[in-house]
């Protein structure tokens, strides 16, 4: 049996969620990877409020689609960063330039997402964790081991009540390995994990999109680590090396043809899917494949249908039987 194809949500946020869903079905997916926004999936109705609960669940109902993951990537951030002007974009309005109060929002808020997801039917949530050493990945001026074991530390710190609360509500947390993150390569997402040991808890979210600019090979990350991948995106992306462009961004903005590697559709960049189903056939994933979609050169509903149709066709299924075995005397 296929795999479901679902859709993240965050990137159609200026959708209702009856849109969402209705746009989603019209372009071929199975379900939802619903984003934790207010428009979206609204985390204190759904943790307190039975009848938003019921009215969530008929939209998704009314299109025959599924919610197979929940989507927490801003609230988490604003848990793990601390002091950064951006957090405005993420928390409430009232707490902007309040970087206790914004932590202290999202602390809470985290607690109570499990608890959301629980009530709407959801075991795994995706997000990032934040870091506050993120600005000490080129290490200068110089950096101490020590600061860097003070951030792993306060990341373990911060989230380790976060997760007591997914455990009580048998929910997930999926980090997704990613710039910005305390975990942002391979050998970032080894010590985080090595950290969580005992917390099973919390997993990774796969995301190829975010290795392959970075030189690390996806499904060799994948594969390594398949044991605490409870989701799986589909994205893609391109390195465009010219001579001049850096992988580092130059501070040009996604989809400038002047960047180095940029976010592009499904099918349309340098990761080879076909490798990562391999991975995931060998180890028996079953869970949903995610689209998220970002192309700032492409249209997205022209887009998000293709990807739709792309990872269906790339989603093939492992052999019940060795190659040879009808040969055999």
């Amino acid at each position: 049996m296929a795999r479901p194809v679902t859709l993240v949500s965050n990137q159609w946020a200026d959708l209702d969620l009856d849109t969402m869903c209705k746009t989603a079905k019209e372009m071929g997916y199975d379900g939802i990877e619903i984003a934790c926004q207010s428009g979206h999936l609204d985390v204190k109705k759904a943790a307190t409020d039975p009848e938003y609960v019921k009215e969530f669940k008929a939209t998704f109902e009314k299109y025959g689609l599924k919610c197979y993951a929940a989507s927490a990537h801003v609230i988490g951030q604003c848990v793990g960063d601390y002091n950064d002007p951006r957090l405005n974009n993420f928390a409430p309005a009232e707490l902007a330039d309040k970087p206790d109060e914004i932590r202290a929002w999202a602390i809470e808020t985290m607690k109570l997402v499990p608890v959301a997801c629980k009530n709407v039917g959801i075991h795994i949530v995706t997000g990032f964790v934040g870091s506050p050493i993120w600005k000490y990945v080129y290490s200068f001026p110089q950096t101490t081991e020590e600061m860097i074991n003070d951030g792993f530390q306060q990341i373990y710190d911060l989230w380790c009540p976060i997760l007591d609360v997914f455990k009580e509500n048998d929910v997930v947390f999926a980090l997704e390995v990613h710039p910005g993150e305390i975990a942002f390569d391979y050998w970032s997402a080894k010590r985080l994990l090595d950290m969580f040991k005992d917390r099973p808890e919390f997993g990774l979210n796969f995301d190829p999109s975010h290795l392959i600019w970075q030189g690390i090979t996806p499904h060799i990350f994948l594969n390594d680590f398949i044991d605490r991948v409870y989701h799986v995106h589909m994205k893609d992306a391109a390195v465009t090396l010219d001579g001049r462009s850096g992988l580092l961004g130059s501070h040009i903005d996604f989809g400038d043809l002047r960047r180095g590697w940029n976010f592009r559709s499904l099918g349309h960049g340098d990761v080879n899917f076909e490798d990562i189903i391999r991975v995931l056939n060998a180890h028996d994933y079953q869970g949903p494949l995610s689209v998220e979609w970002e192309d700032s050169g492409m249209d997205r509903v022209a887009g998000a249908t293709e990807a739709c149709a792309f990872v269906r066709k790339v989603d093939f299924r492992k052999s019940d039987i060795k190659f040879d075995a009808a040969i055999a005397n």
